[in-house]
């Protein structure tokens, strides 16, 4: 158990990086994309991926799917040598959804599409 939770530790530290990459992305939103976030049709995942809550149109499938490629590009560089790409987005997921802002969706360790409270979100126990 030591070892995972210093492994989860060391790639919290690189994920924090690339969230904070993300955050520059976030400042940069497409409006669509906002749109769907402040909405509820969109929210972070575990796995570190953005998903679709409740029914999605084509626009929005088409939209969630390009930033999950761009987030799994994003992953494997930095996962590279440090981490499987999954390792590293797991991370990533802690971090994301740490830093939803109230009236966000988010996953529960459950699996269950959470709005975010003013409290901190419901993560996984192996968030660090």
């Amino acid at each position: 158990m030591r070892i995972v939770t210093k492994m989860l530790m060391t790639l919290g530290a690189a994920a924090i990086a690339t969230t904070g990459a993300v955050g520059v992305a976030h400042a940069q939103r497409d409006p669509a994309y906002e749109a769907a976030r402040e909405a509820g049709q969109v929210g972070e995942k575990v796995d570190g991926y953005l998903g679709i809550v409740g029914s999605a149109t084509p626009e929005l499938r088409s939209m969630v799917n390009d930033i999950n490629i761009r987030r799994k590009a994003a992953y494997t560089r930095r996962a590279a040598n440090s981490a499987s790409v999954e390792q590293f987005a797991f991370v990533s997921g802690c971090n994301l959804i740490a830093r939803t802002s109230p009236g966000e969706k988010y996953q529960a360790p459950d699996g269950s599409w959470q709005t975010r409270g003013s409290g901190p979100p419901q993560r996984d126990p192996r968030c660090v």
